[in-house]
This record gives C-alpha cells, sequence and structure tokens, in this order.
C-alpha cells in the first residue's frame, strides 16, 4: 500500500504512485487563441503607422503636395476663358439707317458718320410704323439671329445705350439702326474706336494661362 492511500481504503480506490494528483483546472485553448489574434493585431496596426511616418518623412508629402498643384493648376487653365470668335470688320456690314423722331435729316447725318467710320451703308430714310415715333430711347439695332453675336456688337461700339433685338425670320446680314427719340450723336469716335479694340482683343487661350502655373 502506497503512503499516499488513506486508510481503510484499498482494492480499486488505492492510490499508486509517488506523484500527487492535478487538482489545478486546465486553461482554456480559447482564450490563447484569442489572445495570439489581438496581439498579431496590434503588431500589424503599428508596423503600418511606422510606414505612413516613414513615407511622409521620406517624399510622401513632397508627392502628394505636387499632385495638389497640378491639380489647381489644370483647374487655373480651365477656367481661362475661351478665344473670342472672330468677329467682322466695320467694313463687311451693311446698315441701314432710319429715323423714328420727328427730326429731319437725322438718319442722312448718322449714315454719313458711319461711312466714314468703315461701315457700309444700305438704306437710308424714315422708319416703318411700327418703329415711327415709338423708340423712346437712343436706338434700336435690329438684325437676323446670326448678328446677335456677330456684327450687332461691332454696331453697338458706335451707339452703346441703343437696344439690341433679333428677328428669326430675317434673312441676309444686313442691320438696322433705328434712331429713336433720345438719341443727340453717336459714340465720340475714340471712345468708339477703344471700345471695338476691346471688343476685337483676343483673350488668353488655355495653353497659355496652364503655362502660368
Amino acid at each position: 500500500m502506497s503512503m499516499l492511500t488513506p486508510p481503510g481504503m484499498g482494492g480499486e480506490y488505492r492510490i499508486t504512485g509517488d506523484k500527487y494528483p492535478r487538482m489545478r483546472r486546465r486553461r482554456r485553448r480559447g482564450r490563447l487563441a484569442v489572445g495570439l489574434i489581438a496581439s498579431i493585431a496590434a503588431l500589424g496596426l503599428v508596423g503600418w503607422g511606422t510606414l505612413q511616418l516613414i513615407d511622409v518623412f521620406t517624399g510622401g508629402g513632397k508627392r502628394a503636395a505636387a499632385a495638389a498643384s497640378k491639380t489647381a493648376c489644370t483647374t487655373r487653365a480651365s477656367a481661362s476663358p475661351p478665344v473670342a470668335a472672330a468677329l467682322p470688320k466695320p467694313a463687311q456690314i451693311t446698315v441701314n439707317v432710319f429715323n423714328a423722331t420727328p427730326r429731319s435729316g437725322l438718319a442722312k447725318q448718322t449714315a454719313d458718320e458711319l461711312r466714314k467710320r468703315g461701315f457700309k451703308i444700305g438704306e437710308v430714310g424714315n422708319a416703318a410704323k411700327e418703329f415711327d415715333k415709338k423708340v423712346k430711347g437712343t436706338g434700336v439695332l435690329l438684325g437676323p439671329a446670326s448678328s446677335l453675336n456677330t456684327s450687332l456688337p461691332v454696331l453697338a461700339t458706335q451707339l452703346g445705350a441703343a437696344e439690341r433685338r433679333t428677328d428669326a425670320a430675317r434673312k441676309g446680314r444686313t442691320i438696322d439702326l433705328v434712331l429713336g427719340t433720345g438719341f443727340k450723336a453717336l459714340t465720340k469716335k475714340a471712345a468708339a474706336d477703344r471700345a471695338l479694340a476691346a471688343l476685337t482683343a483676343p483673350g488668353p487661350t488655355p495653353a497659355t494661362a496652364k503655362k502660368s502655373c
């Protein structure tokens, strides 16, 4: 009988050997696995953060700044105004001059001045009934739809306060200048020449704006 066997016990309850039986509980394997995964994840995060810091201090920040500068430059280039469409010269524009005021000889006087400034003159006379004594302002510039951004702006440099109108049913390129009761004289030639030069001056192209970045 072993020294570990209590008195009165034997047989199948007999304890043999010289080691004590294991009395503490076994650790759960699940807890070890969770702890191992958490440690690996923490090491991964630390490593990723380290790589990010290295990238910033070794040129990553410079690449980001260069990319942002390139984007801003492209934006400024795309926002540059397009080149203005070619406008006709005064010699390419035929103007009919009509008098809608009670003053006689006004149409001829105005037509002669426009001719001196390089415009071609078509008809000269009194305005039609739809305009006669009905134009309260300085005048009306009337032309076909195609003249809205071509010949009308050019003629408007000679009479800046005139109203501009287009008629979709009108054919040809000739435009009308209907003088109203508020008309006194054409814009002074020096001012009209400056307005015409500014109107026909080419704007910067997108390529030029991009080079300035």
